[in-house]
């Protein structure tokens, strides 16, 4: 849809003023993007495979180095990447939930996240930009290295697979992926924000809500991969099965998001109960 027949959903339309940074930047316009797998940067499994590799040998050989130097606070540059990540978060939600809502208004949440026409070039160009993202949130874990802050299994793990996880759904071009994209945009910009304020000197009361944020995002995620996943295999291999009709995507793609997202609400519920449930007082404790 171009911009002059685009149902509005804020008062302006933003992609429109989106397009024009786009030509700026790039010198071309934003609809002559496509994604073609092995030509577009960043678009095969050994750059971003390769890349996770040299994540790994980094943030592991950081810490080897780190040994021997003092803690490196960083605070400015780390403030102005959590502050940067939060504007392109906001950003990228506010275009997301621009181009979605339409398709949701006029073909129904089915087709929405199920059907081929619901993988709109804008959204394609969108998906790609936050594929991008993945890499430079890496960085997050470098000032972790940089301050000689515990690594847990759960931010390395969910650092590098989402990563391929966005690398997957686009390759696979799974229509559903607006969903777990958006939530994730959502609670960046909450999380982001809560790091810039908190290196900024601020006692910010919400953490553990926003661990129950990111527990709640999964769980409405797997609610749709689930659907989506059950409908495209019941369509394809076992149609006298209760289902609504087939899925846009391939898979491999969504047999991948489906464990993945799986494995992370099982990890976030660990994490939550290991960081914020209270330690069981002892009956000799009690009684002193």
């Amino acid at each position: 849809m171009s911009s002059g027949t685009q149902q509005l959903v804020f008062p302006v339309y933003l992609y429109s003023y989106f397009e024009q940074a786009y030509q700026a930047v790039m010198g071309k316009p934003s609809v002559s993007f496509q994604y073609v797998q092995g030509v577009t940067p960043l678009s095969t499994g050994l750059e971003s495979f390769s890349i996770m590799v040299t994540y790994f040998v980094v943030i592991f050989g950081g810490q080897w180095v780190m040994k021997n130097f003092q803690p490196i606070r960083a605070n400015f540059f780390f403030q102005l990447h959590n502050l940067v990540l939060t504007l392109i978060s906001l950003a990228l939600l506010v275009l997301f939930v621009e181009q979605v809502y339409p398709i949701y208004r006029a073909h129904g949440l089915f087709y929405s996240v199920c059907n081929d026409g619901a993988w709109t070039q804008p959204l394609e160009l969108l998906y790609y930009l936050n594929y991008l993202t993945k890499y430079y949130e890496l960085v997050d874990t470098v000032f972790l290295v940089l301050r000689k802050k515990k690594l847990e299994f759960l931010h390395y793990y969910h650092h590098s697979l989402t990563m391929l996880l966005c690398f997957t759904q686009l390759n696979g071009k799974t229509a559903v992926s607006y969903v777990p994209i958006t939530l994730n945009l959502l609670v960046h910009v909450f999380m982001y924000y809560y790091y810039w304020r908190a290196s900024c000197g601020v006692k910010i009361w919400w953490k553990k809500y926003l661990t129950l944020l990111q527990i709640t995002q999964f769980i409405i995620d797997l609610g749709f991969v689930y659907f989506c996943a059950y409908n495209y295999f019941s369509a394809t291999y076992y149609p006298t099965l209760p289902h609504v009709g087939t899925c846009a995507g391939t898979e491999s793609a969504a047999l991948f998001g489906v464990l993945l997202l799986s494995s992370y609400l099982f990890l976030f519920i660990q994490f939550f109960f290991k960081t914020y449930k209270a330690p069981a007082v002892k009956p000799a404790a009690k009684k002193a």
